[in-house]
């Protein structure tokens, strides 16, 4: 056929293609992944290298099937080595919403705001948003339903000047609060990017934050969602209502056979449904690239 490429040219392209894989494997100490996590044979690479990362936007099929836009960051902590999907997303700061309640539990106990994860925190008795918000109730079950009204009561008593100590203490997203001492992850100015995410969250993960270890171990059993298969998995949902569109995060952790994965979803919100979707398709990435087993 006209226009056809030769025998001869068809393998000097695979050839030329071939190298750009290795090339990317050697930046990262490891293979190029394709979508099972082994070089991609269909005659391309699935992955690109940008800035430092690899680039896997072939994975925007699983966000077009959501139906939604958004970005995706994988840390592997072994190897060093940051996966996402949009880089340029990947990086852009937005408000953490209720995923700021994973170092604000910390900063809670650290303070002593409050005494330990079971005592009971009154919500201010105020009609909320979601009905099972609209209950005194404890760190394990605030963060269960992601209670907003009584992390606000936590962040009174924390007051702005701790707030702000500690959020450059553990050097979160771009470490800027305001002037709200109840807003400021909500609203803004604070800001993290899905990449940020996933960095505070490996240091926490190994208890490497500047805060006790014990208060990071607690921390880190509030975010146990499941164990099974020989993997645990820990991870918080957030939904920030004060931008257009709204953004949904599901950001978190994966042990598994003595290796840690951080992780950061973030997806625009244009309808409420558009929240049931960071769940499933963040486990649908995390399945792709080969973190958690397949079903």
């Amino acid at each position: 056929m006209r226009n056809s490429p030769t025998f001869a040219s068809r393998s000097r392209l695979r050839a030329t293609l071939g190298t750009a894989v290795l090339t990317a494997s050697a930046l990262f100490g490891g293979t190029a992944y394709g979508a099972t996590g082994a070089v991609n044979t269909a005659g391309h690479s699935a992955a690109a290298v940008h800035g430092g990362m690899i680039v896997r936007d072939d994975l925007q099929a699983l966000f077009r099937q959501a139906g939604v836009r958004g970005t995706f960051a994988l840390f592997d902590v072994r190897q060093g080595r940051t996966t996402v999907v949009d880089a340029a997303r990947a990086q852009k700061r937005l408000i953490p919403a209720s995923t700021f309640k994973i170092p604000h539990s910390l900063i809670a106990l650290e303070t002593k705001a409050v005494k330990d994860e079971n005592e009971v925190i009154p919500y201010g008795g105020q009609p909320q948003q979601f009905p099972e918000w609209e209950h005194d109730m404890n760190l394990r079950d605030a963060i269960r339903v992601s209670n907003v009204p009584v992390f606000q009561t936590l962040a009174r008593r924390i007051g702005l000047k701790r707030e702000n100590q500690w959020v450059n203490r553990l050097n979160y997203g771009n470490r800027q609060i305001g002037p709200v001492v109840d807003r400021f992850w909500l609203d803004g100015p604070l800001e993290i990017s899905a990449v940020e995410q996933t960095r505070f969250l490996s240091r926490l993960a190994r208890q490497q934050l500047p805060a006790s270890k014990k208060n990071q171990l607690t921390v880190r059993e509030l975010l146990k969602v499941e164990e099974k298969d020989g993997y645990a998995l820990f991870a918080k949902t957030g939904w920030g209502m004060s931008t257009t569109p709204n953004i949904g995060w599901w950001v978190g952790w994966v042990e598994r056979g003595g290796r840690l994965y951080t992780f950061a979803l973030n997806i625009d919100v244009n309808t409420d449904k558009d929240t049931e979707k960071r769940i499933p398709l963040t486990r649908d990435l995390l399945t792709a690239l080969g973190v958690l087993p397949k079903a």
